[in-house]
């Protein structure tokens, strides 16, 4: 080695050595001023952080986050739970490696790693083959797939690994609706799409800030269901739920990809967020789910699956923090005494009494907005003692005559014809007028719809016309 290299090696050397020191130093000062953990109780699992504060992980706006775990204690899970994952896992997939095994359950690496260490010594998986970054490929041995069976046969799921229900409970008090208190500019963002009337939106806002419960009632066709879907939109965008939950040993699946439509983190974050998260929660649009004529009252009860071992939660626990919509009330598949019965508890004291498959009794939370959307009068389907846990009665009464010319005009626009008012005004005249037929939010959409499929079936310019008026009112009113 000449001099020239050997004073280059010892500079760069040099670099390391202060580089080193600096980070040594940076390192201190932080252990020297980090806040002392708090002492956990051994026997309650720790819920994830609720944050006050922005973060650049998460929207400033949402009052929750789920941090990632760093121990099974912070998971609230014990390491048996994620052995029966894991086994399972690899019983149905018949290998995998490490970090895929991590994703497939939600946990961290290191956790997922200190388990198949385990099992590894234990002789219930082996390696059979080496992944990028260290990773390991896993396979069951014959002991291991036994095991997987036995763990199958009393519950096949090997989904993200379920959060306690305590910390499901505590995450509903934090992004809970009641304190939210939307007002009329939070309204009227919601209803934006909509046309509605100031003295029907002065009537849904004490309504929709109570987060309790109210009736809408009046015609059909005048956007009950409409306005019921949008309430939603007044809370905030975003809250965070778990996939599943745990209650003792039964898994119950919160989730439902058919209710909920996920929200994912942006990625500007890296690789920062994605272990920031406790990926066993899914961040979701504040829900709307509604519920019709279907309705029965298993629907409101925890579902078990013997077949499977799993349990699915009610539509009241996958609609926390959001709106519940019982559209068609009065027209289910039970009596409305059974339903009203059923609710009177959850609606007065704001929770809810389940059974879990082994007969154990929780109290889970009824944290949402329930709209019972009918199209009959409230008084004539419910007793008053239950009206007086509904406090909101709103009626959605039939447009007046210049709300509903304007409503032609919106929909004229959408639709894809050129705006005529005289026609329209002659419509009226024609149809409405001489027959005392009222006007139905529904009409100017339903009517224009017509007339398009009209010009298109006999190809003929989208225009606007009185002899295509008159077709559609004759096929649209023809039994009305």
């Amino acid at each position: 080695m000449n001099q020239t290299t050997e004073n280059a090696t010892t500079e760069i050397d040099s670099q390391l050595d202060a580089l080193l020191d600096r980070i040594n130093s940076l390192t201190q000062q932080n252990e020297s001023t980090a806040p002392i953990a708090p002492v956990c109780n051994p026997s309650l699992p720790t819920a994830p952080t609720s944050h006050s504060e922005p973060s650049d992980s998460h929207d400033g706006e949402e009052p929750f986050f789920p941090d990632a775990p760093t121990s099974f204690q912070e998971a609230g899970i014990s390491e048996a739970i994620v052995e029966e994952l894991i086994c399972k896992y690899l019983l149905a997939q018949g290998e995998a490696s490490i970090r895929r095994i991590s994703d497939q359950i939600a946990l961290p690496i290191q956790m997922v790693e200190q388990v198949i260490g385990r099992l590894k010594h234990e002789q219930v998986l082996g390696y059979i083959g080496s992944a990028t970054m260290n990773d390991h490929i896993c396979k069951l041995t014959d002991v291991g797939r036994e095991r997987g069976r036995r763990y199958s046969n009393l519950c096949s799921y090997f989904g993200a690994a379920p959060v306690p229900f305590n910390q499901y409970v505590q995450s509903i008090k934090a992004q809970t609706i009641t304190k939210q208190n939307p007002g009329l500019e939070d309204l009227q963002r919601a209803f934006s799409d909509l046309l509605i009337d100031p003295e029907m939106m002065r009537k849904l806002g004490p309504a929709v800030n109570s987060g309790k419960g109210m009736f809408l009632f009046g015609y059909p066709g005048n956007g009950k269901t409409s306005i019921a879907e949008r309430v939603t939109a007044a809370f905030g965008k975003y809250i965070w739920i778990p996939r599943a939950i745990t209650v003792d040993r039964d898994v119950i699946r919160v989730f439902d990809p058919m209710n909920h439509v996920e929200v994912p983190l942006d990625e500007k974050g890296g690789l920062l967020n994605h272990h920031d998260l406790d990926r066993r929660w899914v961040r979701i649009e504040r829900p709307t789910i509604i519920v019709g004529g279907e309705l029965t009252m298993d629907h409101l009860e925890i579902q078990y699956n013997p077949a499977t071992g799993i349990s699915e939660a009610p539509v009241q626990m996958k609609s926390n923090c959001g709106t519940l919509v019982i559209d068609d009330f009065g027209r289910q598949r039970m009596t409305v005494d059974e339903l009203l019965n059923r609710w009177i508890v959850p609606l007065e004291k704001r929770v809810d009494y389940l059974n879990t498959s082994n007969g154990k009794k929780v109290q889970v939370p009824f944290d949402q907005l329930v709209i019972f959307s009918t199209n009959l009068e409230p008084k004539d389907l419910v007793d008053d003692a239950f009206l007086r846990r509904i406090p909101y009665k709103i009626e959605v009464p039939n447009p007046s005559l210049e709300n509903f010319v304007k409503l032609f005009e919106i929909m004229c626009g959408v639709v894809g014809f050129e705006w005529q008012p005289h026609l329209v005004q002659g419509l009226i005249e024609k149809h409405y007028l001489p027959v005392n037929r009222p006007f139905r939010n529904c009409h100017p959409r339903d009517l224009l719809l017509q007339v398009k499929n009209y010009c298109l079936f006999q190809k003929i310019p989208m225009e606007l016309s009185e002899e295509a008026f008159d077709f559609a009112c004759e096929n649209y009113f023809s039994v009305v």
